[in-house]
């Protein structure tokens, strides 16, 4: 064996708008960090100062001279500087040394990004040092990760709601008969509880405290009535300036969150009624699966199948769906050649 082959890692991340998963060949998931840059100016050029977990407790309280930043936006990267620095951190602290072995990288992309955006993704990937960077269409991967057989001559549905996008695909035969990319996810959902509270409370709150709100009791069912969930959301009272702390029930998550809710509903409804008829069939008999962070609010799955009239099931371990199945592609490169997307 080549003594080079033989060092060589194989590295799959999903690099997501929120959160950045890595995998090695052979070890599984390695790391798991949100997606955000900690930066200051130093002599006219940006310094990185904390990258992932450290950096992401910056959002919303640095100093005037530091910045903390997502580097990705629904899906893709709006700074080409700052997401190249967060890969080379990641893949470093994956390799746990400081020369990188010529990794060969798969990293996933959204359906929705044009052949610039792929390509500006697979240059950071290979600036920061792979020997090679495969892109993989984010829903195959969630497919693979939820277990569909994506091979069979059969339909699978797939709704990955993630942060910066909502991807939504047909996979038939090893590949994509239908797929659309919506920008509405994670993210949009965080900023529609933050403009509910700024609306109806007068209260000023930042993403982070939209985030939690969101996970501890985001929900699409506006009916609860008896018991619900409730949380305590501090921020800037907005005609006095000072500090206020409200109380939030699941029922203003449920108003919050309707249009995003719907957005995706439309989205699913357009895709079915893009689908080949036999396809369709099999999608009626097997149902869709939702994966991502987003597919774990608080009743999705019934309100999908309510309005859908087929099932909707919550994968196993939604947040990691597509992480494992960018994993799965590693195992064989070969046999999964032809599910990647050579940027242009």
């Amino acid at each position: 064996m080549n003594i080079f082959n033989f060092l060589r890692s194989y590295i799959a991340i999903d690099l997501g708008t929120a959160n950045t998963v890595v995998s090695v060949r052979g070890k599984g998931i390695v790391l798991n960090e949100p997606s955000v840059v900690a930066y200051r100016y130093d002599s006219g050029r940006r310094q990185v100062l904390a990258v992932g977990t450290e950096a992401k407790t910056m959002l919303g309280r640095t100093p005037e001279n530091i910045r903390a930043i997502r580097p990705l936006r629904d899906g893709v990267i709006a700074d080409f500087d700052v997401a190249e620095s967060m890969i080379k951190y990641f893949l470093r602290k994956v390799l746990q040394s400081r020369f990188l072995t010529s990794p060969v990288v798969v990293v996933c992309v959204p359906t929705g990004a044009t052949s610039v955006e792929q390509r500006i993704i697979r240059e950071s990937v290979l600036r920061a040092g792979a020997r090679q960077a495969h892109l993989l269409p984010e829903p195959m991967a969630a497919a693979l990760g939820a277990g569909l057989p994506v091979s069979d001559a059969s339909g699978s549905m797939i709704i990955d709601i993630g942060g910066g996008t909502t991807e939504i695909a047909v996979i038939s035969l090893g590949g994509v008969v239908y797929a659309t990319s919506i920008r509405t996810a994670g993210d949009s959902m965080d900023e529609a509880i933050a403009a509910y509270i700024r609306r109806n409370f007068n209260l000023l709150v930042g993403e982070s405290t939209a985030e939690r709100i969101k996970k501890e009791i985001g929900t699409v069912n506006p009916m609860i009535t008896e018991n619900p969930q409730r949380t305590k959301v501090r921020g800037r009272d907005i005609p006095s300036g000072s500090p206020r702390e409200i109380t939030l029930e699941e029922t203003h998550l449920a108003e919050a969150l309707n249009e995003s809710v719907v957005n995706i509903l439309e989205a699913v409804q357009t895709a079915l009624e893009n689908t080949p008829p036999e396809l369709s069939a099999d999608i009626i008999s097997r149902g869709a699966i939702l994966t991502g962070g987003g597919a774990m609010l608080h009743g999705l799955d019934d309100f999908m199948r309510d309005n859908l009239g087929i099932l909707v099931t919550l994968a196993e371990d939604p947040l990691l769906c597509v992480a494992k199945g960018t994993e799965v592609t590693l195992e064989n490169l070969g046999q999964f050649r032809n599910l990647f997307t050579e940027a242009g």
